[in-house]
């Protein structure tokens, strides 16, 4: 048996596109949660320069303004100027549930 392997792993740090995107889906479960505690969700949240979209499948009796948590939680992060890559006031946000 080969005693060799290769051990691999990733480590992301504040600001990296997956924690951004990890808190506008947590901000979205919260959201819905928050209005239909019985609701089935599963959020995911892509983000890249200047574009935020939405997806996943939600099953759900509760209105939310899926576009308007995204923004709030871009600001609440701190992303308010385009310089940084990604601004809550103007980039896209793509809803896909």
């Amino acid at each position: 048996m080969n005693k060799n392997y290769f051990f691999t792993s990733e480590s992301v740090s504040e600001g990296h596109p997956d924690k951004v995107s990890d808190q506008i889906s947590d901000a979205i479960l919260d959201a819905i949660f928050e209005q239909d505690p019985r609701s089935r969700v599963a959020a995911e949240t892509l983000c890249n320069t200047g574009l935020v979209v939405l997806a996943g499948e939600i099953t759900t009796g509760a209105n939310v303004d899926y576009i308007q948590v995204a923004r709030d939680t871009i600001k609440r992060i701190g992303y308010d100027n385009t310089e940084y890559g990604i601004d809550y006031k103007g980039c896209a946000v793509m809803v896909a549930y």
